[in-house]
């Protein structure tokens, strides 16, 4: 891959989600990223499934692209001192062992800093590097809960996760984006860094909304299920053969709906959105009396019409046979080793001035043991 990180070399050593999915991260923007496993099997998250396609775990494939795998057993001299030689010539690290454990192996940040003073180390835990519960084990379902998550989200009163691992993948992107602003700074200062994040910071940071509700209004948020925790009419309704989103964000748009579904804008229980959202069974039942007359096609062509944002609820197969997610580069395929051409989700972003490249697939256990020592040693020359 090319792209704003090429020539910047990382090191992952995470495992499961939230450190893989940032250094996958880093690998799409170009970097060079050397995912060190232990060579007894490797990152759990490969035993993760159902489903597996032969011997490969999808959830596997969905953290790995762009990365070389490499073996190393850290308790091992050998290991400890090849680990040692790719610090010296590696730009970032990235690891989510439980607070302490990298530097009882001999990998402090302070003896990373000693070994290459311009490396950037990411470090992910649970629920922070400090404070009284900074030694506990972190796992998303886990954290989605102690960070609020869950009590704001499903039908009211019956706590839901939500569907994908958001913390592990948002503690992930967080800290790529800390990683991208600490090379950023040592272009200043010549010097690297420790980025910390954990799912709970990752998740603390996005209530948004949800959280001045509590922090600055003192009410406590509760969960909504599929409609908007400020915003009616904004959120899921029935037609006749399934649901659709009508998002109505401001009074225009509120007045458009209320044209199409034969309801009156200016009754006093509809005429303000503080009105509406206090009024919202109502509203909703009032606005599916007409909705379930006619199908979803129907509806979406009508609100399209009128210029409402509104959408179909599509199903994971749906959204990659879209062409607008065709469009976004969205799907990619990758050549696997063991698989043959399989498609995978695709990077998120785009740069205008680096042309879209061939992605390499997720890497079989220590399949670049040796292209990496031979890259070291070729660095190491230089």
């Amino acid at each position: 891959m090319q792209g704003p990180l090429t020539g910047v070399v990382v090191l992952d050593l995470s495992r499961a989600l939230a450190g893989p999915h940032a250094a996958q991260l880093l690998g799409d923007l170009g970097a060079y990223v050397i995912k060190v496993e232990h060579p007894q099997g490797g990152d759990e998250s490969r035993g993760w499934g159902p489903p597996f396609v032969g011997d490969v775990s999808t959830y596997f494939l969905s953290a790995n692209r762009n990365k070389r795998s490499i073996t190393l057993d850290l308790k091992d001299p050998g290991g400890k001192e090849l680990l040692t030689r790719l610090i010296r010539q590696a730009d970032v690290l990235i690891e989510n062992f439980r607070t302490g454990v990298l530097a009882r192996l001999g990998f402090s940040t302070d003896t990373i800093a000693e070994l290459n003073p311009r490396t950037v180390v990411l470090s992910i835990t649970g629920f922070g590097h400090d404070g009284p519960e900074a030694g506990r084990p972190g796992y998303d379902q886990i954290a989605q809960g102690e960070a609020g998550l869950m009590s704001i989200t499903g039908p009211p009163g019956q706590p839901h996760r939500a569907g994908p691992s958001i913390a592990d993948l948002l503690a992930g992107i967080h800290g790529a984006y800390g990683v991208a602003a600490a090379l950023y700074e040592r272009e200043r200062t010549g010097k690297g860094g420790v980025v910390r994040t954990s799912l709970l910071a990752s998740v603390v940071g996005v209530h948004a909304y949800h959280g001045t509700q509590w922090t600055v209004a003192g009410q406590v948020p509760k969960a909504n299920g599929n409609h908007h925790s400020s915003i009616a009419p904004f959120g899921a309704f029935r037609c006749s053969d399934g649901m659709i989103q009508i998002a109505a964000g401001n009074e225009g748009q509120w007045r458009k709906v209320a044209a199409l579904l034969g309801v009156d804008p200016d009754r006093s229980e509809y005429a303000t959105n503080r009105d509406r959202f206090a009024h919202r069974d109502e509203l909703v039942a009032e606005m599916e009396k007409t909705l379930t007359t006619q199908t979803r096609d129907h509806w979406l062509g009508r609100l399209a019409e009128a210029g409402v944002p509104a959408g179909s609820i599509r199903t994971v197969d749906e959204v990659y046979a879209w062409d607008q997610t065709l469009s976004q580069g969205l799907l990619i395929e990758v050549d696997h080793p063991a698989l043959g051409p399989i498609g995978l989700p695709g990077p998120v972003l785009r740069f205008d001035h680096h042309p879209a490249g061939e992605h390499t697939a997720p890497p079989a256990l220590g399949a670049d043991n040796e292209a990496v020592v031979d890259w070291l040693t070729g660095r190491e020359a230089t």
